[in-house]
């Protein structure tokens, strides 16, 4: 049985500010793996419309788009995140 993904968090957050990911008109962020040192680039972003989409896409490899209070967005790689299941 599935469970749904009720939040990703990153593991180490940046001077100890919770972050979520980052939420657009086109959905969650993530930068896939395939391009490498330019998957952080607007060009390369994948986008989905929810988080167990994203959950999914972690799992193989893809990096989340995080933000916190006062921070700017960073890409964050799927060993910095932990995905909280229902």
């Amino acid at each position: 049985m599935t469970t749904n993904v009720i939040k990703i968090e990153r593991v180490s957050p940046r001077g100890g500010i919770a972050e979520e990911p980052v939420w657009s008109a086109k959905g969650y962020c993530l930068g896939d793996p395939k391009f490498g040192a330019e998957k952080h680039h607007a060009k390369n972003s994948v986008f989905v419309k929810t988080l167990d989409e994203a959950a999914e896409l972690i799992s193989k490899g893809f990096s989340l788009r995080m933000v916190g209070k006062g921070q700017r967005a960073s890409l964050v790689s799927p060993k910095g995140l932990r995905v909280v299941r229902a």
